[in-house]
């Protein structure tokens, strides 16, 4: 069975500041954002049960600030900037758990890769996962957040508050650094 409902954000917004209708609105919030919030932390933390939980809190994180939700922004938006907090906190205390010292790349992520049912991607997904593991954080949010979702960099700069000048720049890098890892790895 197929929903006719048509997601609509100004009315969803309307709809998430009356108490009569913020649990309804905010379910609608769950089942749209789900999926690309889903991918967008998968690729940040690799493992599927860990994207799992890490979605999970950022709903609850939102459900639990939503009454602070003015609409400034879009909810996408506001969404995005929590997923990618939580994610990042939650590669940090794996890093803290696995004794890694918070500045080194996250490539001990693609281990799970590995291990992980879930993954279904080949040999040549893998070597990319690891080459971009070994990004420096920013440059991986800003690869995965436009080869991946391809986000346009003004809707990145909302999100991550950096310039799109900026945005641009780390993604040049990344690629370059992607590109001789792919070199060197020949």
């Amino acid at each position: 069975m197929t929903s006719k409902y048509i997601y609509d954000e100004e009315r969803i917004i309307d709809e998430l500041h009356h108490q009569s209708t913020v649990r309804q609105a905010f379910g609608r919030v769950i089942e749209h954002y789900s999926q690309p919030l889903y991918w967008q932390i998968r690729r940040m933390v690799i493992d599927h049960d860990d994207a799992n939980d890490v979605l999970q809190n950022t709903f609850i994180k939102a459900w639990q600030s939503i009454d602070n939700f003015r609409g400034d922004a879009k909810l996408s938006t506001w969404l995005y900037k929590i997923a990618i907090n939580e994610s990042i906190t939650f590669i940090n205390k794996k890093k803290a758990l696995n004794n890694v010292s918070i500045d080194d790349d996250d490539s001990f992520l693609v281990n799970n890769l590995e291990a992980d049912k879930y993954f279904d991607g080949d040999q040549a997904q893998q070597r990319l996962q690891l080459a971009i593991a070994k990004l420096p954080e920013k440059q991986r949010l800003v690869f995965n957040m436009r080869y991946y979702d391809e986000m346009k960099y003004e809707d990145m700069s909302e999100i991550l508050g950096t310039s799109v000048g900026a945005l641009k720049a780390s993604y040049h890098h990344a690629v370059k650094k992607i590109e001789a890892f792919f070199s060197e790895s020949d």
